[in-house]
């Protein structure tokens, strides 16, 4: 059975052929800056042969209805049948799930309302979560199509975790609660830390790091997500690369006052002027390790308060799960940092948590241990594509067995 997994952004279509149970990737591609002249299409696949193959090209994508036409083209360049007749099933990445979604579904008019009446809890996602999976119900119509919600994976946390001290009728009227986000990225380290170990997810308790451009920390007791940094929203919790994570909420009401802004531009300000970007003025890490290497100032706060934070979150984090197994880094930063890895790491040894210098400077690619105590530090590689195609399979698979 082959899997096509779409995630529909609001300039990217980004897409896998997955062959399943095993998950193989047969094809990746994505189509980025859509509605610019210089829209981006890049695909990767294996030949007949097995060898990689890649091709990138630069040319006016208009919408995400011709981004979606580049599927088809894609999987012809490659070798292969258009997507209509080379998956046998279409899964998309909805971000919100809000409190209708514990896990994935098959699409259906029902579930499309559902998820249209979350895009008030998620206004910079859902609406092009939506896109994508109206224009794949119409071009593929013939085809099952499955939603697997980010949220799902935080469906377990507790009142306590996921309660806000607010008015209550604002939870009750409006969901305001702590949702979560990076569900599939969190689901991933719990899978493949659970497969490296040899043991059941239920037998550890983890704390997953997920440190990208977007950056969220999970406690996990059992395999059950008990706590996580996101919140209502994905600006909650740990400072990234262009997002503020925690502040004072009172600082907007100040901001409004001194400097006349209003809600549009503190939203953006937040969002997207924040985090690294606002501390030091870029958003890469690698950047603004290499200013920091060159005595760059700004460069180097910013590196200290983003890994203060992740600290901060891992002892919090001990403290909710009592005993930790297991820390996990993942996404491009936490795969790819040691010094952001060794930064987190630091002074923690009193928690049994000890970086082995030699294995944190290791490139290998695969799940690894670095650390040298008693609690296990793994490297654990992102594979968001990978658990969404899982899930997709096991809830169609559910379903023709019923």
């Amino acid at each position: 059975m082959k899997i096509l997994v779409i995630n529909s952004g609001s300039s990217s279509l980004k897409y896998q052929l997955r062959q399943m149970p095993e998950a193989r990737v047969l094809l990746n591609a994505a189509v980025e800056r859509i509605g610019l002249e210089d829209s981006r299409l890049t695909l990767q696949w294996r030949d007949a042969a097995g060898d990689s193959r890649h091709r990138t090209r630069e040319a006016p994508v208009a919408d995400h209805r011709a981004a979606l036409a580049q599927v088809d083209a894609a999987l012809r360049e490659a070798g292969m049948e258009p997507a209509v007749d080379a998956a046998d099933i279409i899964a998309h990445r909805v971000v919100h799930g809000g409190e209708s979604f514990q896990g994935p579904v098959l699409i259906d008019d029902q579930v499309m309302a559902a998820i249209r009446a979350t895009c008030r809890l998620a206004p910079l996602h859902n609406p092009a979560n939506l896109a994508g999976i109206e224009l794949c119900r119409e071009a593929f119509a013939r085809v099952p199509q499955v939603a697997v919600f980010d949220t799902a994976f935080h469906y377990s946390l507790p009142p306590q975790a996921y309660r806000y001290a607010v008015p209550a009728d604002w939870f009750h009227q409006h969901g305001v609660r702590r949702y979560g986000f990076h569900g599939m990225s969190h689901a991933s380290v719990l899978r493949q830390t659970a497969a490296y170990l040899n043991r059941p997810p239920a037998s550890f308790n983890l704390i997953s790091l997920h440190l990208g451009n977007g950056a969220s920390a999970a406690a996990i007791r059992a395999g059950r997500c008990v706590d996580t940094s996101m919140g209502l929203t994905p600006l909650e919790g740990l400072v990234m690369g262009t997002r503020s994570g925690d502040i004072d909420p009172a600082i907007l009401f100040h901001m409004a006052r001194e400097a006349d802004l209003e809600l549009p531009q503190l939203e953006a300000a937040l969002n997207r002027q924040s985090g690294l970007k606002g501390l030091c003025g870029s958003n890469d890490v690698r950047e603004i390790q290499r200013s920091a290497t060159t005595g760059d100032a700004a460069a180097r706060l910013a590196l200290e308060i983003y890994c203060y934070r992740i600290k901060k979150y891992v002892g919090a984090y001990t403290a909710v799960l009592g005993k930790v197994d297991v820390l996990a880094f993942t996404a491009g930063v936490g795969e790819n940092s040691a010094s952001v890895r060794a930064q987190v790491c630091g002074s923690l040894e009193s928690l049994g948590i000890v970086l082995d210098q030699k294995k944190n400077d290791s490139d290998a690619t695969d799940v690894r241990e670095i650390q040298s105590a008693r609690v296990k530090i793994l490297v654990v590689p992102a594979d968001e594509a990978g658990e969404i195609a899982r899930q997709a399979f096991a809830c169609v698979s559910a379903t023709t067995t019923v």
